[in-house]
């Protein structure tokens, strides 16, 4: 009873702030919304649907148009709704011929919806929808249909209204609903029939163009946004004296046109295009004509033994052109212009060999993954020239390839348990399993009419048994694996091309290499192994085509250690930073464009467990990622090019104390080993461990000063620098960071770590280095380059904190204290979960979310985020109303106690919280009960922002 007042309390304030007082009131929990599709903000018209539909109890939609990919935009939401037994109805309508019979169709596949279709002479253009949620409903109403332009591309305008079950307007919207409802017809698969015959032809508002399907015309082909910048960045690097370039640029988007336009405008004596399969010859060589209009006789497929003195354009397999025999048959200089498609081999022997002989005016190499396992570094042979880089994430935004809806979805249980590593082989082909499959297949479906569709197996044998059973069931697919030859895996192509089969199942001879555009439906069936083939099997189904609006990507995940690996590779986060990973899972359609992504709940949840269980930081991860940065620059990585160039999170090497400071990296994983003296290493090490996470810039922003004047700034100079940087200039602030920098806040333990020594002394009105720091600094370059670094990487990572509390992020609860400028960090707060600190007035409140099974029934109290603005609290046990610290904390608005709020979700994410806010306490809400047989305070407290959804479902579900 008491929920629903503080409900109503809150939605009156709401209402008050969006209809009478902006300024007045201030709760914005259920205030009117307006809901817009805007890039920058990365908020989406989906993002409230999808929200809204998760919390719903059932939901009601009146749309006037509907498209198969909008559809897919919530069939992910449908799914767990289905599974929990929620039920909707959807009205669409005939008005215009605008809905697609294959939308239609698509509608009808979802068990839990009814769907019906308003009479012609309605002429029903509405667009609304409707969700019921417990103790509230709530409606989004406006311009977007239920297409996926509306959703996340088009500016549209709609307003979200929150109102009780008891509120009028809500139910006329409900009343109007089931009127319209009750003049409409069932949709069935008669209706759909009759209206796609009377159906009038739709105009195309838009085209795509595909690389295959643009016919030759000489001339008529230009260069894409992307390849415009890679052509200037190509003629800089060869303005600038160099004869090597790499370009890395995601599947699909225009690698091989981009070579023939660079050709073009360097216009060579003789060519040589080298790729590593036969089957991409022709294509090749035919790209290259389009752009360059030869004649057929100037270009040829190199054989064993050819005659090419008269043609300009050559193109070989690597396997060929190694040869010793036909390799020496040509002059080193014989071509002035060498192109390498599929870079990322040429570590391999044969193209060492070829790479080594050749002496071309220019060499290009080309890659959609240039990152390698084996040791080989690939920029080394390209002289580290990175000429032009545009990944998969940037491809999808600049709209170079086809959309695609990715699926997370749930694997079969087997005796209780999903399907995980080491799985016995009759599992994955069990009748239980098959079933899951079509099932899945079905329901996420395909753009177009037909499916075109890849299934990559975890083995050959379920490559081929799985095959076999599906074939039995009426589908028409192939199995292909590496023992097939190329004549067979040419045909099999062909096939799916032309309609002939449904779906080709293959285990890894797909990853790269072959262009199938058609491709609709990209079906995973294996555990991801690798981002990088993730990456490649996902890019099989991107290349435009005129059959298809988007790609549906349907991945089956299981209980598989390495489920990490895929928001590493749908986000292209390299960062090993678990937090990051779990957000871009919580907020996954932040994704530009009309791409989205989506996860069944449980699939969800064992990403977020293999997230949390996974060792992102182990000495292997920490290598690979150090060598990897190291052969793309040519030197050796400093912490802030992990920043710049996207690598691993610096922080992570320094996580469970692996390193003290980035010196040890280096002595480690790179070939020189770093020692300074004890004292300067001691403050290298405290400054990486106090700064390097730069959620304060104020030490920062002092220790940079220090730097820039010889290890003596003013006070006035300190003070002018905050102030540049729109920083807190109270005297709390300054007292906590030089409390922080003499080391006085710091633990006992601390302070023996790093040595007794202040780093930073304040002398009157100004401050001043240590003497050892400043002579190290001064006398030893190498020295210098790591502290300065430490303090630029920590500046760069300040960007994510830009208030002193950031929503969202994440703090220990040292950090904590040090942000609430309390004077001295003290051993853990007590089992209680919060402090009062009379100096500062201040109380941060930690809640442990789902506790542990085995702690004591004492303390395991039940806090409880009741909805994204509510909190049901419990005092330390041994209290009642009248004892001081709940007193206090009840008349916080009298006193002016400041209260914060962090949460955990459990205790195996580690020992950092997320930051919620400030709260308010709720009048009359603190009450004595019983708890364990102690005696405790319960009360509520109102959080002064909402929690956003995504972290709200997060931290709140078990």
């Amino acid at each position: 009873m008491f929920m629903g007042s503080v409900f109503e309390a809150q939605l009156l304030e709401s209402m008050q702030f969006g209809f009478i007082d902006r300024i007045a009131f201030r709760d914005v929990t259920y205030a009117p919304k307006i809901l817009i599709n805007n890039v920058e903000e990365k908020r989406f018209v989906l993002t409230d649907l999808q929200e809204e539909l998760l919390k719903s109890t059932a939901f009601y939609f009146s749309v006037a148009f509907v498209t198969q990919s909008g559809i897919s935009m919530i069939k992910a939401q449908l799914a767990d709704l289905a599974a929990r037994g929620i039920q909707g109805k959807i009205v669409i309508s005939p008005y215009l011929d605008f809905n697609d019979p294959l939308a239609m169709y698509d509608l009808l596949k979802l068990p839990n919806v009814e769907v019906r279709i308003s009479q012609e002479t309605m002429q029903l253009h509405s667009k609304y929808y409707l969700f019921e949620q417990e103790l509230r409903q709530v409606l989004i109403t406006g311009s977007s249909n239920l297409t996926a332009t509306a959703l996340k591309q088009n500016y549209e305008w709609n307003v979200k209204l929150t109102s009780t079950d008891s509120g009028d307007l809500l139910y006329q919207t409900k009343q109007e609903f089931e009127r319209v409802w009750e003049l409409s017809r069932p949709l069935t698969t008669d209706i759909i029939e009759s209206y796609k015959r009377q159906r009038k032809p739709v105009i195309q508002v838009a085209t795509l163009e595909e690389e295959s399907i643009i016919e030759y015309h000489i001339g008529k082909i230009e260069p894409n946004r992307m390849q415009k910048e890679a052509l200037t960045s190509l003629r800089n690097v060869r303005d600038n004296g160099a004869h090597k370039a790499l370009i890395i640029s995601a599947t699909g988007t225009g690698k091989t046109y981009l070579s023939a336009f660079d050709v073009q405008q360097v216009n060579p004596e003789r060519v040589l295009f080298v790729v590593h399969r036969e089957q991409i010859l022709r294509k090749s060589l035919e790209s290259f004509q389009k752009v360059l209009g030869f004649a057929d006789n100037e270009a040829c497929i190199y054989k064993s033994g050819m005659d090419i003195l008269t043609k300009k354009y050559i193109f070989a397999t690597i396997q060929t052109l190694s040869r010793d025999k036909n390799l020496q048959s040509f002059p080193p200089n014989f071509f002035d212009y060498i192109l390498i498609d599929e870079v990322h081999k040429s570590g391999a022997v044969s193209y060492k060999k070829v790479i080594n002989y050749f002496t071309p005016a220019f060499l290009l190499g080309m890659t959609a993954t240039p990152e390698r396992t084996d040791g080989q570094n690939i920029y080394e042979l390209f002289d580290y020239n990175i000429a032009y880089e545009i990944r998969l994430q940037d491809a999808m935004a600049a709209d170079l390839l086809c959309p695609f809806h990715y699926f997370g979805v749930t694997d079969i249980m087997v005796n209780g348990r999903l399907i995980g590593e080491g799985e016995d082989f009759s599992n994955l082909i069990s009748a239980e399993r098959v079933n899951h499959i079509v099932d899945k297949i079905d329901y996420y479906g395909h753009s177009g009419e037909s499916v075109c569709g890849l299934m990559f197996c975890s083995s050959k044998k379920e490559a081929i048994e799985l095959s076999a059973i599906l074939n039995q069931r009426g589908f028409r697919t192939q199995a292909l694996t590496g023992d097939d030859s190329q004549l067979i895996r040419e045909k099999a192509v062909q096939e799916l091309e032309s309609g002939a089969l449904d779906y080709l199942l293959t285990v890894d001879i797909f990853n790269e290499g072959i262009d199938i555009p058609s491709v609709n439906q990209v079906v995973m069936l294996r555990n991801t192994e690798s981002s990088i083939i993730f990456v490649q099997q996902l890019g099989r189904g991107l290349r435009k085509h005129q059959s298809k609006d988007y790609v549906t990507i349907i991945d089956f995940i299981g209980n598989y250690r390495n489920n990490y690996l895929i928001p590493v590779a749908l986000f292209g986060d390299q960062s090993m930073n678990k937090d990051n990973y779990r957000r871009e899972v919580r907020e996954a359609n932040v994704i530009s464009g009309l791409t989205t992504i989506n996860f069944e709940e449980i699939a969800r949840k064992q990403i977020f467990e293999s997230i949390t269980n996974t060792n992102l930081s182990s000495m292997k991860v920490l290598r690979d990622s150090y060598v990897e940065l190291q052969n793309k620059l040519g030197r050796q990585p400093f912490l802030k090019d992990f920043v710049t160039y996207n690598g691993i999170d610096p922080l992570t090497f320094f996580e469970n104390n692996t390193f003290k400071d980035y010196t040890d990296v280096v002595s480690k994983f790179g070939e020189q080993l770093i020692e300074f003296e004890e004292s300067s290493k001691n403050f290298l090490t405290f400054i990486t461990f106090e700064c390097l996470s730069g959620k304060r810039k104020h030490e920062l922003v002092l220790l940079k000063l220090l730097l820039e004047n010889r290890g003596q700034v003013s006070f006035d100079t300190f003070f002018e620098g905050l102030i540049a940087h729109d920083l807190d200039i109270s005297s709390d602030v300054i007292t906590s960071v030089e409390g922080v920098l003499d080391l006085s806040f710091l633990k006992a333990q601390e302070q023996r770590r790093f040595g007794t020594e202040s780093l930073v002394i304040r002398s009157e009105d100004t401050y001043y280095l240590n003497d050892k720091v400043l002579e190290s600094l001064q006398k030893d370059p190498i020295y210098l380059s790591f502290f300065s670094d430490v303090i630029e990487t920590g500046l760069v990572k300040a960007q994510d904190y830009p208030q002193v509390f950031t929503l969202g992020q994440k703090y220990s609860r040292r950090e904590v204290l040090k942000l609430l400028n309390v004077r001295r960090d003290e051993p853990p707060l007590n089992i209680g979960g919060y402090k009062i600190d009379k100096e500062t007035n201040t109380c941060p409140i930690f809640v442990t979310y789902h506790k542990s099974e085995n702690i004591s029934d004492t303390i395991k109290y039940e806090d409880e985020l009741l909805n994204e603005s509510t909190l049901r609290w419990f005092s330390k046990n041994k209290r009642t109303i009248e004892s001081p610290d709940v007193k206090k904390i009840i008349r916080s608005s009298e006193n002016g106690l400041r209260l914060e709020l962090f949460v955990i979700k459990d205790d195996a994410e580690g020992g950092e919280f997320y930051y919620l806010g400030s709260l308010s306490y709720i009048d009359g809400s603190a009450e004595e009960i019983e708890h364990a047989g102690e005696s405790v305070v319960s009360m509520f407290f109102k959080l002064n922002e909402p929690v956003k959804a995504d972290l709200f479902h997060y931290l709140t579900t078990k």
